[in-house]
């Protein structure tokens, strides 16, 4: 099951990131990550934290539940 929600955020980051315009690498730096996080990210290599998703959603614009959105 989590490596199902892992699927589904990482999905969900990639469509609004790129919808938003940045690159993987932009949206790392615009949020002070280290340069590859939301690459990591991305291909589901990591666990995020509620304050990291919070700082993404808030970003790309879209509320955190919009992440975790499967339809």
């Amino acid at each position: 099951m989590s490596q199902d929600v892992r699927k589904i955020l990482a999905i969900n980051v990639s469509k609004y990131r790129i919808q938003s315009g940045y690159t993987k690498e932009e949206l790392s730096l615009k949020l002070e990550f280290d340069n590859s996080y939301i690459s990591k990210l991305e291909n589901k290599r990591i666990n995020i934290t509620v304050d990291k998703l919070t700082k993404i959603a808030d970003a790309l614009d879209v509320h955190v539940k919009d992440l975790f959105d499967f339809d």
